[in-house]
């Protein structure tokens, strides 16, 4: 079976239950295989990075392969920030839409929401950025003071490697959720020195496990999310407190990906 999110934001979570951790979420307009299904939830999996969970089946629109196969193979607009948009006039019925969703039905300068054609230049929404230093950076600071929120995607909480990968989709890259899965791609950087804006810094702890990354602004900044989103000072040890001036995070690799 498959299924298309039309909510603005869904949870995914560990085990089937609404008391059970989230892991991730899901966006307005993904595409989600189900693999597995009890009474209320599905188990699905993420079609654009095959991270799966548990996600309550009321959330799930369920389309046939017809549908699955012309949305994944079109090329949407993906959100580059959060919006509103009246549904309904009469009844005052709102939709918002966080940063990174995506539309997947928009035709001729409009996008379809719920059955109500949405003109998209009335919000100024651009088609994929393109993966540059310039555009991922000014993404990525667009989510400047969002809290942090184990498992979390959008301005209102997010989570180190979430905070990642939604940036660099935005821009038009897809990495996976994780950063210890996020760390296989790209090419190492052997020197902080040598480190450019977009370049990715990652850290280990005391186990040597890889457990937060973030983006590099230059090769003395870095963009992460720790407590909330955040712009702090690095050098070859680590991450440096902005509040106590201690280092945070242990650096461990530098990658590049573009």
């Amino acid at each position: 079976m498959r299924g298309l999110i039309n909510l603005p934001i869904v949870p995914m979570r560990l085990n089937a239950s609404e008391t059970s951790e989230m892991t991730s979420q899901l966006l307005y307009g993904e595409l989600v295989d189900i693999i597995e299904m009890d009474e209320l939830w599905f188990f699905v999996s993420n079609h654009a990075d095959q991270y799966s969970g548990w996600v309550d089946r009321k959330m799930i629109k369920i389309i046939d392969d017809v549908e699955f196969n012309s949305i994944a193979k079109s090329q949407p607009i993906i959100t580059s920030n959060p919006f509103m948009e009246y549904i309904d006039s009469v009844t005052s019925e709102k939709y918002y839409l966080p940063a990174g969703s995506v539309l997947n039905k928009q035709k001729k300068g409009y996008f379809v929401l719920n059955s109500k054609k949405i003109d998209l230049q009335s919000y100024y929404l651009e088609d994929l950025y393109g993966l540059n230093s310039q555009h991922l950076v000014y993404i990525a600071k667009q989510f400047l003071n969002a809290p942090y929120l184990w498992g979390g995607k959008t301005i209102l909480g997010i989570d180190c490697s979430g905070f990642v990968q939604l940036s660099f989709f935005i821009c038009g890259m897809q990495l996976p959720r994780d950063a210890s899965h996020q760390l296989i791609f790209g090419v190492q950087v052997d020197f902080l020195a040598d480190a450019k804006a977009g370049d990715l810094a990652f850290f280990e702890n005391s186990h040597g496990l890889i457990t937060h990354v973030g983006i590099l602004i230059n090769n003395h900044q870095i963009i992460h999310a720790s407590g909330w989103v955040k712009i702090e000072n690095i050098d070859a040890y680590g991450i440096i407190s902005s509040i106590s001036g201690e280092y945070t995070h242990t650096l461990s690799v530098i990658k590049r990906y573009f």
